[in-house]
């Protein structure tokens, strides 16, 4: 016997919000926008956590894209002793690559 889906979208719609398969006021993803969680780390905090993990000066930040399309920061760091060398930083999680 065959039931009728119609009517019951309300009870479906409840049943995946309480299993979490559903967001709430979510808006459609659209192309060409970001969501806030791949927006990159402030260049300030890349700043800030690179001289705190190196324990050296960044003297210039840049933010591009690699060939993978992930948002990158290129560093250049001074040592205490005169030391320059770069680092790259993953723009979305402080990560050095």
């Amino acid at each position: 016997m065959r039931r009728s889906v119609r009517g019951s979208k309300a009870a479906w719609v409840a049943t995946l919000a309480a299993a979490g398969l559903v967001l709430a006021d979510a808006p459609p993803a659209q192309a060409g926008h970001e969501s806030a969680a791949s927006q990159p780390m402030s260049r300030e905090r890349v700043i800030a956590l690179a001289e705190k993990r190196y324990k050296a000066r960044v003297v210039r930040a840049d933010l591009s894209q690699d060939e993978s399309g992930r948002r990158v920061y290129q560093l250049r760091l001074l040592s205490e002793q005169g030391k320059i060398w770069t680092v790259r930083v993953d723009a979305a999680t402080g990560d050095s690559l």
